[in-house]
C-alpha cells in the first residue's frame, strides 16, 4: 500500500500536522499512520559547502586565491544534522512512498530548505506544496485539501537560491579580502554591512552635533498661555519681554480644524518587533522567537509576514475573532465597539501570508500556561486587531494668534470629539507596567477675535537636541525604508533584508563586536566605525542592497532572470577583488587592539601591558612577564587580575582578598609581595595575613 511523505521544517510543526492527519504512531525521526509518514528538517539540514571543500588551498585565506566562484556549487550536511538527514533520505527513497508533500514554512527560506534536502537525497518523486498561515487544526485540514504542485513555487525557489548564493559569494569573498588586507577577521555581509553603515552615520551625526541655545517669550492670562517663535539671542528675547510687560494682548485670529486619525494597520513582523521593543524592550530576535513559539502552539498565525492586511475572504473570521476577544480580554470589557472589518481586508496587499492575528485556538485557551513574555506579545496582537477595526479618532485643533506690542504669540489647543480606536489603545496601555507616553491635551478657554487680555510675561531658555541614537525599533523602521527614496514608487519590496532576517542581522553585528547595546540603544564600536569607513559604497549602500531585494522579489514572481542576476553578482565580486589589491601601511594597523597599560616594569621602567595570558613588558629586549596562571595564585584559587598586577607593579605589594588555604580549607585575606623579579620567572609570597 502506498503512503504519502510529509516533510515539515521543525519537529514541533511535524507533530502538529501529524496529529491532524492521523499519523499518531511515533517512530525514530518521524510519525506514521493514516496513510502518511510525517518527518522534519532541523532548520537548514543541507548547506553550501565551505570554501575549503572546493580546493584545499582555500583553507588558508590569501589574496591570490580570490575571488572564489564555485562551479558547480557543492553541498554538505553538518555532522550534528546527519542522523535526521539520513532518516529523510531513507523515507524519500522508500518504495511505498509514491508522493511527497513539502510542509516547510510557507516562504522563501522554507522552500529552499525543502528543495535542498529533496535534491541531495536524489529523490524524483512528485511533490505537492502545503501553504498555510496558521497551525490550527482547521487551517492544516484546509491546506491539505488545497495542495498545489510544488512546481508552482519554482520561481520562489529560484529567488531563494539566488539570495543564498549571492550572500555566500559576497560574504566569503568580501570577508576574506578585507580580513587579509587589515590583518583582522572582518565579517562583511550583503545586509549587515549597510545596516552597520546606517548606525555609523547616525553616530557621526550625534558626535558632530553642536548644541545651540535659543529662547522663547511667553505671555499668560489666567490659564491661557501663548508663545513667541524661537529667538536666537538673549538680548532680543529680553527686549521683547520688556515691550510686552504691562501691555495688553489682542486675539487677532482663531482657526479651528476638525481632524481624524485613522486606526492603525494590523501587525506584520517588523511593526510587531518595533512596538515590542518600544513597549517591552524586547530585541527583534526575542520578539521573533516568542512569536514563533506562539505559532507552533497554534495561538498565533504565521509571524514571518510582510503584510498588514487580511485577504477579502477572511472578513467573517475576523468579525468572529473580534467579538470573542471583547469577552476574553480584561481591558476590553464593556467596550462599545462596532467592528469595521472591511478596512483590514485587501487581497492585493497580501503576498505570501496575511497580517499577524490571534487564532481561534487562542480564544479557546486564553493566556493559560503562557510565559509572561508570550502573554505580553499576545496582548499586543489582540489589542492591535481591536484598534484596527475601531472608529477613527476624531478631534478638533484650535490655533489662536495674539498681538502684543506689535509681536505675534501663538497658543494651540486640542479637544477630543470621538475617542475611537485610541480609547482601546489607552485601555491596553494602562495595563502595562512599561513606561508609555500619554498624550497631554491642552484645552484653550473660550476665545473671540478682538478679545483683550492683560498679560504677564516670561522668558524660557531651550537647547537644540541632537539626533537620537538608533534603538531596535527605529533601526528596524530605517532598515525597512532604506533606499526607498531611490526606487520607483511602485516598488513592492524596499529596504534591507526581509522581516524574517532583520533580527538575525542585528544579533550578528552585536556578536561580531561591531555594535553594542547600551540600554535600548544600538551603538557602533570603534571596529564597527572603522569597518564602515574602509568598505566601498557597493557594500555599504542601503539603496544598492535594497535593489537586490527588489530583484529577488521579481525573480520570485517570474519577472526577472536568475542567471542574469547571478552573473551581475559574480562580476561585482571580481571587480571588488581587483579594486582592493593593497592598502597603505598606516591603514593596516587600523584594527589592531589598543594595548592596556597596567603599570611600569620593575626591571627597565617601560610600560607593562595586559595580554591574553600574561602581563608583559613592552620593551622586547626586557623579558619581564607575570603569568596569569602563576602557580602561586592557582594554588590559592585566586584569579590574578589586572587590579592585583597594577598594585604589585606600583607598590611591590597588593592587598588580596579570598586566598584559599589547602591546610585549613578556608579563605583568608593577605598582603602579597612581588618578592623576586630578577630571574626568568617572577616570584610572589604572602607578607602577612590580614
Amino acid at each position: 500500500m502506498s503512503v504519502q511523505l510529509v516533510i515539515a521544517e521543525k519537529p514541533s510543526v511535524a507533530r502538529s500536522i501529524a496529529a491532524v492527519i492521523g499519523a499518531t504512531e511515533k517512530q525514530n525521526g518521524y510519525w506514521q499512520g493514516g496513510g502518511y509518514l510525517v518527518s522534519w528538517c532541523i532548520g537548514h539540514l543541507v548547506s553550501f559547502a565551505e570554501a575549503g571543500q572546493y580546493d584545499e588551498k582555500y583553507c588558508k585565506w590569501k589574496y591570490e586565491d580570490l575571488p572564489i566562484l564555485p562551479q558547480p556549487w557543492q553541498f554538505i550536511v553538518p555532522d550534528e544534522k546527519k542522523p535526521q538527514f539520513e532518516v529523510l533520505r531513507a523515507l524519500l527513497n522508500r518504495p511505498d512512498v509514491d508522493s511527497v508533500t513539502a510542509a516547510t514554512d510557507a516562504g522563501r527560506e522554507g522552500e529552499l530548505i525543502f528543495r535542498f534536502v529533496y535534491q541531495m537525497a536524489g529523490c524524483t518523486k512528485p511533490v505537492k506544496r502545503l501553504w498555510i498561515s496558521s497551525m490550527e487544526d482547521a487551517a492544516i485540514r484546509e491546506g491539505f485539501a488545497n495542495l498545489r504542485p510544488d512546481s508552482d513555487y519554482d520561481a520562489l525557489y529560484q529567488s531563494a537560491l539566488c539570495r543564498a548564493k549571492a550572500d555566500w559569494l559576497v560574504g566569503i569573498n568580501a570577508t576574506r579580502l578585507f580580513s587579509v588586507l587589515y590583518h583582522k577577521t572582518l565579517t562583511v555581509g550583503r545586509v549587515q554591512t549597510p545596516t552597520l553603515k546606517m548606525l555609523v552615520d547616525r553616530d557621526a551625526k550625534i558626535l558632530r552635533f553642536q548644541k545651540e541655545k535659543y529662547y522663547t517669550v511667553g505671555i499668560q492670562s489666567g490659564s491661557l498661555k501663548a508663545d513667541s517663535g524661537r529667538i536666537a539671542d538673549a538680548e532680543t528675547a529680553n527686549s521683547l519681554k520688556e515691550k510686552c510687560t504691562g501691555a495688553n494682548a489682542v486675539c487677532t485670529s482663531i482657526r479651528r480644524e476638525k481632524k481624524a486619525e485613522q486606526p492603525p494597520k494590523l501587525y506584520d513582523l517588523t511593526t510587531l518587533q518595533r512596538e515590542a521593543n518600544r513597549l517591552f524592550g524586547f530585541t527583534a530576535k526575542q520578539t521573533l522567537d516568542y512569536a514563533q513559539q506562539l505559532y507552533e502552539k497554534r495561538l498565533l498565525t504565521y509571524p514571518r509576514t510582510d503584510s498588514q492586511y487580511l485577504t477579502e475572504d477572511m472578513g467573517q473570521t475576523a468579525q468572529h475573532l473580534v467579538f470573542d476577544l471583547l469577552e476574553l480580554l480584561p481591558f476590553a470589557q464593556e467596550l462599545d465597539l462596532t467592528p469595521e472589518v472591511g478596512r483590514i481586508l485587501n487581497s492585493k496587499k497580501v503576498s505570501d501570508h496575511h497580517a499577524i492575528l490571534p487564532t481561534a485556538e487562542f480564544v479557546k485557551q486564553g493566556f493559560t500556561g503562557l510565559a509572561e513574555s508570550e502573554c505580553k506579545l499576545m496582548n499586543l496582537v489582540c489589542s492591535k486587531l481591536l484598534c484596527a477595526v475601531a472608529a477613527p479618532h476624531e478631534y478638533e485643533t484650535v490655533t489662536a494668534v495674539f498681538s502684543c506690542a506689535g509681536n505675534e504669540f501663538t497658543a494651540k489647543g486640542k479637544t477630543v470629539l470621538v475617542p475611537g480606536w485610541k480609547e482601546i489603545d489607552q485601555r491596553f496601555r494602562s495595563t502595562l507596567k512599561a513606561d508609555t507616553e500619554e498624550e497631554v491635551l491642552n484645552t484653550l478657554p473660550e476665545l473671540a477675535e478682538g478679545q483683550n487680555f492683560s498679560v504677564t510675561t516670561d522668558i524660557s531658555e531651550h537647547f537644540t537636541s541632537p539626533p537620537k541614537a538608533y534603538t531596535e525599533d527605529t533601526l528596524l523602521s530605517a532598515m525597512e525604508r532604506a533606499g526607498a527614496e531611490d526606487m520607483p514608487e511602485a516598488t513592492e519590496r524596499k529596504g534591507l533584508g526581509t522581516p524574517a532576517t532583520r533580527a538575525a542581522i542585528l544579533e550578528k553585528l552585536v556578536q561580531m563586536g561591531f555594535v553594542q547595546r547600551k540600554g535600548k540603544q544600538l551603538v557602533p564600536t570603534k571596529d564597527g566605525i572603522n569597518l564602515a569607513v574602509v568598505l566601498p559604497e557597493s557594500l555599504t549602500s542601503p539603496s544598492l542592497t535594497a535593489e537586490w531585494e527588489n530583484r529577488l522579489t521579481d525573480i520570485a514572481k517570474g519577472n526577472a532572470d536568475p542567471d542574469e542576476f547571478m552573473a551581475e553578482i559574480e562580476a561585482q565580486v571580481r571587480q571588488l577583488v581587483k579594486t582592493y589589491s593593497c592598502i597603505s601601511a598606516d591603514k593596516q594597523n587600523l584594527f589592531q587592539s589598543e594595548r592596556v597599560i597596567v603599570g611600569k616594569c620593575p626591571r627597565c621602567s617601560e610600560n607593562v601591558y595586559e595580554g591574553k595570558k600574561n602581563f608583559y613588558c613592552g620593551n622586547r629586549s626586557c623579558q619581564f612577564v607575570m603569568w596569569k596562571n602563576d602557580r602561586f595564585f592557582e594554588q590559592r584559587k585566586k584569579a590574578f587580575t589586572p587590579k592585583i598586577a597594577a598594585a604589585l607593579l606600583k607598590n611591590g605589594k597588593a592587598k588580596v582578598k579570598g586566598l584559599y588555604s589547602e591546610k585549613t580549607g578556608k579563605t583568608y585575606d593577605a598582603t602579597v609581595l612581588l618578592a623576586d623579579t630578577g630571574g626568568k620567572y617572577v616570584n610572589y609570597r604572602v607578607e602577612r595575613k590580614e
